[in-house]
Order: structure tokens, then C-alpha cells, then sequence
């Protein structure tokens, strides 16, 4: 990946709109950028698209994200913080339009609360006492965020609304894997609070609609990890779980039983040639030749596409519980595994799938 041009996070964002209207608030002229500190201490300066007072409510500002190259469905959005006078010793905080509340515990905000992450809070709360010792209420709106969480992890993580506030440096890095990772942590912390003793790991939102067609499985039960196989697998190892079920498309699932535990494309070596070979060697004949694994699967029988699909499931299995007891940790040392079409139609399974009750 190429390095790119930074940006500012949301929660950055939410900080500068709150300060600009805090100053509007306080009686100063709307100012055309707002001063605030990361949490490292540096200063960033972020223009201010509007700040103004609303009569009989207080004062609103917006700020817009400029996400840099990284591909942030926020990008080019509008935060807008609106901050008015309240009683108590302490800044209140809530969502607006387009920004989300916390309803599973797990998070790193309590259930009941604005989906406005502990850094964002903080970086709101010395920019807001920048400009006032008084204590205020700060509502953080993004307009058309209910329908933009869509795109996102909150639906499933159980922030109902709308959008996240978030960032823990306050600077977006173009195509950020750590931010990646701690989102798809999220699904793993939200699994745990919630109790759940065997999760269900899918790479997708293919993976997640047939493994909600083929089990009875709670919310919270599934959790998307995306092509980062060793990270999700290394946080299930160290979680309370007791079984674990890997459910996906051959296509991804069988670079698990070459260890590629990245199955990014551009990070993992095609699966067709070790798909092919294992065909080859269960229904023992050359496979025909295509450029993908859904491919190969088309061109044989329901009967053939099963026998080599519960052939594959069993050499995923073997290399995720090698993986799992490799990390020596409490929680699950074997795996179950279910391969499915793009259609979400099942191919084949290996392993205990009893955790799971299937759907009638």
C-alpha cells in the first residue's frame, strides 16, 4: 500500500465543531477555523464550515471530515456539534441525527450512552473548557448517518442510529490495517460481553446471510473477520468461547488450509491450483480448468461438488485448530468448518456442528 495524504479523524472533527460553537455560545464572533489538541498534544487547526447561535437552544457549528485518501464512508461528511448551557458539574453528552447509541454491552462505551468513543469525549471536553468552566450539553449530529451506518460494523455491534464519533490518535492514516483491526475487535468484545460460547467467524456479508439462513444463531453470535484471519483467530483463542464455527466461501476459506491466515488478494497466492489438486486426488481425475474456485465448484456434480467440499472443510479445520493450540491459550483448541457457495447454498462441513442448531 502506498502511503497517503492524513486527515482528521471524526472524533477530531466533533472536537473543533464543539469549540467553535462553545465560542459562539460564549458571546465571540464564528470563527473560520477552531484550534484543538490530539491526544499527543499537537495542535490541529480545521476550518469551520458554519457556526451560529440557535435562539432559545444554544449554538451549533459544523465541521467537514477530510478523511485524506483513506476510504472512509464519513469522508467529505459534515460533523456538527451543537452545545448549549446546562445544569451539574460535568459536559453531557448526545447523539444528534445521524449518530448512533450504544445498545450491547461489550463496547467501549456503556449501553444507553451516544456511540461517541472515549478519545473523541475527551478531546471534546478540553476543547469545550478552552472556551468555558461552565458545564454544557454537546450534541454530535452527522446528517445522513443513519443511513451510512449501514455500510459500516455498527448495525451488527448493536449501535443503533447512525455513526460511531471515533479515533484514538485523532489522525486518519490512509488505509489504516490497525484501524481495521480494532474495528473487527469490536465483534469479538461485543460476543464476549454478550455471553456467547460458540461465535461463528465469516469473512462477509455472504458469509453472515447463509450462516443466519442455515443455523439459529443470536445476533451477536456472528462476527465478521473480513481477510484477517490470524488477528480474529488469535483474539477467539484468547476469549472465553468453548467451539468456534469458520463459515465462508471456498474461494477465501480454502487459503486457511495453506496458512494464509491474510486472504487479501493482493497478500495471498491464489486457492484454485491447491482446490484443483485436492480434486484431483478425492474424485480422482484432472479438474477443468477455471480462474476461480466458485468455478471449479459449477463444473462438477452436486455429488462430486460435496465429496471435495467436505474434503476441503477437513483441511481448513486441520490448520485452524493447529493455529488454536499453537496459541496455548483458554479458549478453543478445534474448529468446525462449513463451506458455501456464492449463493450462500451449502457445499460441504468437517467437524462438530452439534454447538450450532440448524434451521428446519
Amino acid at each position: 500500500m502506498k502511503p497517503g495524504r492524513t486527515g482528521y479523524t471524526t472524533g477530531t472533527c466533533a472536537a473543533a465543531a464543539a469549540k467553535a460553537a462553545a465560542l459562539v455560545l460564549t458571546g465571540h464572533a464564528a470563527p473560520e477555523v477552531a484550534e484543538v489538541f490530539l491526544p499527543d498534544g499537537t495542535p490541529a487547526r480545521l476550518p469551520v464550515l458554519f457556526a451560529r447561535r440557535l435562539e432559545g437552544i444554544g449554538a451549533e457549528a459544523g465541521v467537514r471530515k477530510d478523511a485524506s485518501s483513506d476510504p472512509d464512508v464519513t469522508a467529505a461528511q459534515t460533523v456538527v456539534a451543537t452545545v448549549s448551557w446546562t445544569a451539574g458539574p460535568e459536559i453531557v453528552f448526545a447523539a444528534g441525527e445521524g449518530v448512533g447509541t450504544v445498545t450491547k454491552p461489550g463496547l467501549s462505551v456503556a449501553p444507553g450512552e451516544p456511540a461517541i468513543n472515549p478519545v473523541p469525549r475527551q478531546m471534546i471536553r478540553q476543547a469545550v473548557a478552552a472556551v468555558t468552566p461552565r458545564a454544557v450539553k454537546v450534541a454530535i449530529s452527522i446528517p445522513g448517518g443513519r443511513e451510512l451506518a449501514g455500510k459500516t460494523f455498527n448495525p451488527r455491534l448493536g449501535i443503533a442510529g447512525g455513526l460511531s464519533i471515533l479515533g484514538t490518535t485523532g489522525v486518519v492514516r490512509p488505509f489504516s490495517h490497525p484501524a481495521l483491526q480494532d474495528s473487527l475487535k469490536c465483534g469479538v468484545d461485543v460476543a464476549t460481553a454478550c455471553g456467547i460460547a460458540s461465535p461463528v467467524l465469516v469473512p462477509g456479508h455472504i458469509g453472515e446471510r447463509a450462516a443466519r439462513r442455515h443455523f439459529e444463531l443470536r445476533e451477536e453470535q456472528v462476527v465478521e473477520v473480513s481477510n484477517e484471519w490470524g488477528f480474529m483467530l488469535g483474539l477467539v483463542a484468547r476469549a472465553p468461547f468453548q467451539h468456534l464455527l469458520a463459515l465462508g466461501h471456498p474461494g477465501k476459506l480454502a487459503k486457511l488450509a495453506a496458512r494464509a491466515w491474510d486472504t487479501h488478494s493482493s497478500r495471498s497466492a491464489s486457492p484454485v491450483p491447491l482446490v484443483a489438486a485436492l480434486g484431483k486426488t478425492v474424485l480422482g481425475r484432472e479438474l477443468p480448468d477455471t480462474p476461480t474456485v466458485e468455478g471449479l465448484f459449477k463444473s462438477l456434480s452436486a455429488a462430486e461438488g460435496q465429496q471435495l467440499a467436505c474434503a476441503l472443510a477437513g483441511q481448513v479445520r486441520e490448520q485452524v485448530a493447529a493455529f488454536l493450540r499453537a496459541a496455548n491459550a483458554p479458549g478453543p483448541r478445534d474448529a468446525a468448518v462449513v463451506l458455501i457457495n456464492m449463493r450462500g447454498d451449502w457445499l460441504g462441513s468437517h467437524g462438530d456442528l452439534s454447538p450450532w442448531p440448524r434451521r428446519q
